[in-house]
């Protein structure tokens, strides 16, 4: 987790500017952002202690720190969130095992009847759906993988009306899930097979945007309803956290809005 961790500081540090950090502009760079010796006196810590950090030493920064960090870099909400997570610690699996949803869990999505519903595991694996969501991702397999159809699935760009953002926000979402569990086999071969695959994960990701779950709304060409915008919920599993629940409210004809 510690490499993690440094490689997410490093990252933010490389995109801000002296001038976006309220320093003086000193003309050209060899390098991009910030100095570390300008970030270190930012966040009132030594030089020496972020250098620790950056190369992944096996240092524990205490919330203070982690704050000082945060405000200096000016992080997102997520961005701290995830900071702090990846200080933290995790454990790395021991073994590639398959992921099973609980058959409660299972059942929910043909529950909810025309709203399309479904279960995803911890790198976005379709553990479990209903007819509606089928209908909605149209050329998304039954047991198939939400961010590989994003990425290598030519519909999903004509399914999704805003591809890009919806593309960008997918990836900061396995961004994060990818720091919180680093060496994840399954995770590993994902990001590995998406970064072959696709010119935009191999400009994207080293960016580390970073993004969690949320509600909000989605404009999809529907075969049935034409262009529609579509609310949606996620809710993470009770005990497995890194599973999660996705629910879509359809309009009930066509040229209505979701509510």
């Amino acid at each position: 987790m510690s490499a993690e961790l440094g490689t997410f500081l490093r990252s933010r540090r490389e995109r801000m500017t002296p001038v976006d950090a309220g320093l003086p502009a000193t003309g050209r760079r060899r390098t991009p952002g910030l100095r570390r010796e300008e970030l270190a006196l930012l966040a009132g810590i030594s030089a020496t202690w972020l250098t620790y950090l950056e190369q992944g030493r096996d240092v524990r920064p205490s919330g203070q720190v982690l704050d000082a960090l945060a405000r200096a870099l000016r992080l997102t909400s997520a961005e701290r969130e995830h900071l702090r997570r990846l200080a933290g610690g995790g454990a790395v699996p021991a073994e590639d095992v398959p992921e099973e949803v609980a058959p409660e869990v299972a059942g929910v999505p043909a529950l909810l009847g025309d709203n399309p519903a479904y279960v995803t595991g911890i790198c976005y694996d379709v553990l479990a759906h209903n007819a509606a969501a089928a209908e909605l991702f149209q050329a998304m397999e039954p047991g198939g993988n939400v961010v590989r159809w994003m990425f290598t699935e030519p519909a999903a760009r004509h399914v999704l009306v805003d591809w890009e953002a919806e593309a960008r926000n997918l990836l900061a979402r396995l961004r994060a899930i990818a720091g919180r569990h680093p060496g994840h086999p399954r995770v590993t071969r994902l990001v590995n097979e998406l970064t072959a695959a696709s010119p935009e994960v191999r400009e994207w990701w080293p960016r580390y945007d970073i993004q969690f779950s949320h509600a909000g709304h989605k404009r999809f060409r529907h075969p049935r309803l034409g262009v529609i915008t579509v609310s949606h919920a996620a809710f993470h599993v009770a005990e497995r956290p890194e599973q999660t629940l996705v629910v879509y409210h359809l309009p009930g004809r066509p040229g209505e809005a979701a509510s």
